[in-house]
This record gives structure tokens, sequence and C-alpha cells, in this order.
């Protein structure tokens, strides 16, 4: 770990409330961001904020109720970042994603838009919104970063909606990319395998087990470990990364 990559930066994470969204946050706030804890669910937030060690310059991190679906919500979001800190985040994670599976030939409808409104929309709501806020204060530097899904490359029995949302993400984030890369905001998407979350908690163990067995590395993947990925994107260090992909996934589905 490089500790005090991000010493100067104001990040905001979107589903921080758990899950590698909370992961997310905890490593950003340990190389030094102020962190802005965004959820849709209040309490989950807060519990996130409680785990942050404090910045480096000792400015305190912030908790908040957001519904990326929503853009009222999104730009309220943005503005009271703004009030609290006098800026707009320099670091963006669109970590907040929802799954509602079933066969395509059982799908319902509302299901399918539901999960495409909250990962792929509300990405989009997301990005938007903060690359609006970023040009309009002039900054030049920037990172924009999404959480898609090594699913959303080659698909998944039982998830068409979600796959559907995260190779969508993608798209979104090269676009972005090539839009926003005059402005010096750089958009990058980490794509996660089969990593242990709340999400994974429900999943029977013999799926488990053979979810393992199809993994090179022979495990689970950790969501400090898709963190870490996002923590690179985020710092200087990944300053000529644009428009990329960077799979988390132990080597699955590698070639």
């Amino acid at each position: 770990m490089a500790a005090g990559r991000l010493v100067s930066r104001l990040a905001m994470v979107t589903g921080g409330g758990s899950g590698i969204g909370r992961a997310v946050c905890r490593r950003l706030a340990s190389e030094g961001a102020s962190v802005v804890v965004a959820d849709v669910d209040e309490a989950s937030a807060r519990r996130t904020l409680q785990s942050l060690p404090s910045d480096l310059r000792g400015q305190a991190h912030m908790a908040a109720v957001a519904d990326v679906a929503s853009k009222e919500s999104v730009e309220n979001l943005l503005t009271s970042i703004q009030v609290r800190y006098f800026q707009p985040p320099s670091v963006c994670v669109n970590a907040a994603g929802i799954t509602a599976d079933d066969f395509l030939l059982d799908m319902e409808e509302d299901d399918f838009d539901r999960v495409v409104r909250v990962n792929l929309k509300g990405s989009f709501l997301v990005t938007q919104a903060v690359a609006r806020a970023l040009v309009a204060c002039g900054a030049t530097k920037g990172s924009i970063i999404t959480v898609g899904s090594i699913v959303g490359k080659v698909g998944n029995m039982g998830q068409v909606n979600y796959a559907a949302s995260k190779a969508g993400v993608e798209g979104l984030t090269r676009t972005a990319a090539k839009e926003l890369s005059r402005f010096g905001i750089r958009c990058n998407c980490v794509l996660p395998g089969f990593i242990s979350t709340p999400m994974t908690d429900k999943v029977p163990e013999k799926v488990i087990v053979k979810m393992k067995s199809l993994v090179p590395l022979g495990r689970m993947g950790e969501a400090a470990e898709v963190a870490d990925a996002c923590a690179f994107l985020a710092s200087d260090d990944a300053g000529y990364v644009t428009g990329a992909s960077l799979e988390v996934t132990g080597g699955l589905f590698m070639g």
C-alpha cells in the first residue's frame, strides 16, 4: 500500500454502505482521502462512516443518503458535498448496484427495469453530475471509477438484467473517457469476478464450491482486493490510464 497517495483528494463512493463500496471507502480513507459515504440506506452509510480512519488532514468524512437512480437525489448529493467541502469530489467510485435474478424466460419486466435503472442509469447520473461539477469549478484533474462485473463481458445464467447493466457501464465509461479527457478527468471500470460480499452470502454452499473450481487462483476474491484496484485508478499512479476495464477475477474467464 502506498499510504498517502490520496491525501489531497475528496472522494465520493456510492453504495458505500456495504460490500465492495464499504471496502472502497475504507481503502481510500486509509490513503488519506476525505470520503463521502453515499448510500440509499442511511444506517449502513453511517456504519461505514464510523469504521473509517481519520484522514491525514484531520478533515471529517461524511455520510449521505442518495438514490443514484434519481437525478434530483444525485444533484442534491453533489450540492451537499460542495456546501460542506467547498469543492466537488475529485475521485468518484460508482459502487451502488443491485441484483434481481431470474432466468430470461421468467424475468419480470419490472425486475429488468429496476436493475438497469440503478446499475446503469445510476452510474450515468452520478458520472454526469460529478463531471459537470468538476468542469464548472475549473478542476484540471479527476478520476471516475465504475464498478462493473466480469458478468458484463461473459454473461451469467439467471442474470440477464445484471449482465446487461454491467455491459452498459463499460460502454458508458469508455465514451465518458473520450469526452472528458480534455478536462483531465479519467474514467475507468473495475470488473470484479466472484467476490465475497453480502450478496454472495445468500448463495448456496454447493454453488460457491462450483464457483471456486472455475477460478484459476482457486478462491473467492475479497472486497478489499477490488478496493485495491479502485485506489490505484484513483491515484496519480494511474495518471495515463483511462477508458480501461481492470479485471479483478482471480483469472476467471481469462482469454
